[in-house]
């Protein structure tokens, strides 16, 4: 009876260790597939990092934080082709400039693409309705629709970065998972030929 046991246990061991071998083997392919998805998408964009040159004289011109400037020293001067790489790029570069143009405008503090949308508009149709609009209203007025085109295209480029970095997370993700299925594999492989093992003694001994 013991030996019995022993040897449905060892088969269900060993069929989860198929199941963690074949799991482990389609992550595997996950990894690899969005891992060069990602990196042919990014690659196809041609962008490059800024070089450290440029990213301190960003940061000594006030373009960009000095935290912005140690976030993008990682990858200063490289090819924009993976996600960490993607997600710098897009919330300390593309951000801190689209928020800069905004301060520049607004008295200090960054507008959204919404906020210039509407700003602009109004402004514009004040000028349309005035004849006697002035050459700084009418430059104002411009500027905000200016700063509106610049937001929309700054915030479809982080977009399609930070989509970008989302399923190089999961692919990452997916490797890891990948390792944790393979050890589980071996695990339960072992222990299933362990059990084989004992219930092979236990049925002589029972003999």
């Amino acid at each position: 009876m013991r030996a019995t046991l022993d040897k449905v246990l060892s088969g269900i061991g060993l069929l989860l260790a198929l199941v963690l071998l074949v799991a482990g083997g389609l992550l595997t392919w996950a990894n690899m597939f969005i891992g060069d998805q990602v990196e042919e998408q990014f690659s196809a964009q041609d962008i490059t990092m800024p070089t450290q040159e440029a990213i301190d004289g960003q940061v000594a011109g006030g373009a960009i934080s000095e935290a912005d400037g140690k976030a993008l020293e990682e990858f200063a001067g490289e090819t924009l082709d993976n996600g960490p790489a993607a997600k710098a790029y897009s919330d300390h570069y593309i951000l801190a400039h689209m928020n800069g143009q905004g301060a520049a405008l607004n008295d200090g503090d960054p507008v959204t693409y919404e906020q210039a949308s509407s700003i602009g508009r109004e402004k514009m149709a004040a000028v349309a309705e005035n004849p006697d609009a002035t050459e700084e209203e009418t430059a104002d007025a411009q500027a905000w629709m200016d700063l509106r085109e610049s937001l929309f295209m700054g915030n479809t480029l982080r977009g399609l970065l930070l989509y970008g970095y989302a399923f190089a997370t999961i692919g990452t993700i997916a490797g890891y998972a990948a390792i944790a299925a393979f050890v589980g594999a071996a695990l339960f492989l072992v222990l299933g030929l362990l059990g084989l093992a004992h219930s092979r003694k236990v049925a002589r001994a029972e003999a």
